[in-house]
């Protein structure tokens, strides 16, 4: 559930304060104070914080292009895109581009000045560099004044000083992204080979127990992918797939759900797969854990909490945090004669900033409505600690 990956007011706490505050004549800072990092799950329990805040309380229809900009009266909201490229040789990359968007106060500030704003914004840049055997990360924070970062519906943008997803033409797609961090970078053209999926009832994603506990949810489950990545000094040129989700809400996880495993999945077969586990503080699954399945002529599925069960195989302990996640997995959805094994393309996929969570390219094998397929996709592990 790019699932929830929601920064909220309580978890994001003094840094994002620090970015909403700043005196009107200050410079932005190009980078928030360092930090050891908190769990991405933290912020996310509890109604209290979402008071005065638009909420998303059922299904309501989906408006595009108005849907693809922002909603600047919830609390969260994000625009999440990963892949998996290839050069021409067969070497393979894997990235993630992030844009959050975050309402501090339902109020307005009541300031007279061009930096005045309840708006801030943060980025997450990574590349897997498979056969270098590195995992490059990097963000950015920001707040929503003076074009430091937005976004907007038509022609649609999202950005955060020079990074950015922007449209190539009058319509939403293709899009063009783009974000370089200095030692690492990528620059791509993206364009749905299908139609996005609304996820849950209509869009409607329920998290948990609480009335506000949900989102506004849908996903480009097949987007071709084609440009430059760099690594270093090394620029190489890629195509393959990529996958982006859009969430919005103000609210997410109930007070004893602890974190979540999200899994993006596209087979070689031309189905795709989405299912994210909610845990519960005994670490099992949650009855508001789901996902969808994409047949590879659009046919949508929604998967429910007890179609779908999950055995890790493997872990790996970060050697930075000391949090131990579960980086292999079987997934299977007996209903369907689907058992698909998920392993990483490395497993040190970590990402170390003021959010710490596992976020990694993934690939695999199996069989799907009994047939055999290979797998390619991203991962997300959230709510780990050390043991």
């Amino acid at each position: 559930m790019h699932q929830y990956r929601s920064l909220i007011l309580a978890g994001m706490g003094s840094l994002l304060l620090l970015l909403a505050g700043l005196p009107a004549c200050a410079p932005e800072p190009e980078e928030a104070p360092e930090d050891n990092g908190q769990a991405l799950g933290d912020f996310l329990a509890g109604e209290e914080a979402a008071e005065g805040f638009e909420r998303v309380t059922g299904p309501r229809p989906m408006h595009f292009p108005e849907d693809h900009g922002p909603h600047p009266g919830y609390r969260h909201e994000w625009w999440y895109v990963t892949g998996n490229l290839e050069t021409e040789e067969g070497r393979h990359f894997g990235f993630q581009v992030t844009f959050f968007r975050f309402n501090l106060d339902p109020d307005p500030p009541d300031r007279d000045s061009a930096w005045a704003t309840n708006q801030s914004w943060m980025a997450h840049l990574a590349l897997t560099d498979t056969e270098g055997g590195k995992f490059h990360h990097a963000e950015r924070f920001g707040r929503g004044a003076v074009g430091i970062a937005g976004a907007r519906a038509s022609p649609f943008s999202v950005w955060l000083e020079d990074w950015s997803l922007q449209s190539t033409g009058e319509g939403t797609w293709p899009a063009r992204l783009r974000a370089d961090a200095g030692d690492f970078a990528v620059d791509l053209y993206l364009d749905p080979e299908r139609p996005h999926v609304l996820q849950g009832d209509a869009g409607y994603s329920r998290k948990g127990p609480g009335e506000g506990n949900a989102s506004h949810y849908y996903s480009y489950t097949r987007i071709g992918a084609e440009g430059r990545v760099r690594a270093g000094e090394d620029e190489h040129s890629v195509t393959g797939l990529a996958w982006m989700d859009r969430e919005w809400g103000s609210s997410a996880l109930a007070e004893d759900q602890q974190g979540w495993d999200w899994f993006a999945l596209q087979l070689s077969d031309g189905s795709d797969l989405m299912f994210y586990r909610i845990r519960d503080a005994d670490g099992d699954m949650d009855p508001h854990s789901k996902g969808v399945l994409v047949e590879s002529d659009g046919r949508r599925t929604l998967l429910e909490a007890d179609e779908v069960e999950l055995e890790v195989l493997s872990h790996w302990r970060s050697p930075e945090t000391g949090l131990r996640y579960p980086v292999a997995w079987r997934l299977l959805i007996p209903e369907r004669d689907t058992e698909l094994v998920v392993e990483p393309r490395l497993e040190g996929q970590e990402i170390t900033g003021a959010f710490r969570y596992w976020e990694g390219a993934v690939f695999g094998e199996g069989r799907h409505e009994g047939e055999a397929v290979r797998l390619r996709g991203y991962l997300e592990l959230s709510g780990y600690d050390s043991s």
